[in-house]
């Protein structure tokens, strides 16, 4: 997680850069900004997850800098630092999707303790959003079921949907290939790679390849797991295998891939 403080108080944010022990509440990467120009520029070049906001900034103050976030479409999280409880800020704030307000002065470990909250929901939140997929195709399954069983013949175009789901679900397997997809649906794998071409003008075979490398890349971003893990969790028995599959797809290895990540986290 990359965390932005904006605070026109130098001391202040220098002081909270230093002396908070930020990766025990999960941040990675601590960026400073001064005001709110400057934190403008960090987000545009950096992936910000969460902003620690002081409100009462000269020229443009914290609530028109979180204004300008969400008109970018950006969905970063929030937490408001003030000394004022006022409750016209305190309702502009959950306008603006922010949820936690900390009045201050208050403590390092109250302001972790926040922190982890917030890290704790973007988590859950990244969670949601990768298995969100899982959710779309089962439902399809279970109506291609109920239609089965009412003696209805799916459509071509929904045997692909539930192939491209089944695909999904199960890219840990080690032995998920168009044999074993073929096996599991009860038809030919010829006949089945050729309406899957059909459908959605690639191969089953490169159709996994796809995904297996679209999930990697999101778990490398993630940190939480080592390269022979992330291998192991998108189906590579092998990782000689698995490196020589990713860096073809993306052009450079995964573990250059994880150092250029990093690297745009810098401030």
């Amino acid at each position: 997680m990359t965390l932005l403080i904006v605070n026109d108080e130098v001391v202040v944010a220098d002081t909270m850069k230093a002396e908070i022990a930020w990766a025990e509440y999960g941040i990675d990467t601590v960026c400073v900004a001064y005001d709110a120009c400057s934190a403008k520029e960090i987000i545009q070049g950096h992936d910000i997850d969460i902003m620690l906001c002081d409100i009462e900034m000269p020229r443009e103050n914290g609530l028109a800098l979180l204004r300008w976030i969400r008109g970018q479409g950006r969905e970063i999280e929030c937490i408001f630092l003030t000394c004022h409880a006022e409750f016209s800020y305190a309702q502009e704030a959950i306008g603006l999707r922010c949820q936690d307000y900390i009045l201050t002065p208050a403590k390092y470990e109250d302001i972790g303790a926040t922190i982890r909250r917030v890290v704790e929901r973007i988590r859950s939140q990244k969670e949601e959003r990768l298995y969100i997929e899982y959710g779309k195709y089962t439902l399809k399954e279970k109506e291609q079921k109920n239609q089965e069983s009412a003696g209805m013949r799916p459509e071509p175009g929904q045997v692909v949907e539930e192939i491209a789901g089944y695909v999904i679900r199960n890219l840990s397997d080690f032995e998920l290939n168009v044999e074993s997809i073929a096996s599991h649906f009860h038809f030919h794998p010829v006949y089945l790679n050729r309406i899957f071409r059909r459908e959605k003008s690639i191969s089953i075979g490169q159709f996994i390849i796809n995904e297996r490398m679209k999930m990697a890349a999101i778990l490398l971003r993630e940190g939480r797991h080592t390269v022979n893990e992330v291998a192991e969790m998108v189906g590579y028995a092998h990782y000689s295998n698995f490196y020589n599959m990713f860096k073809k797809t993306y052009k450079i290895s995964a573990l250059r891939y994880i150092e250029e990540h990093l690297k745009r986290q810098e401030p």
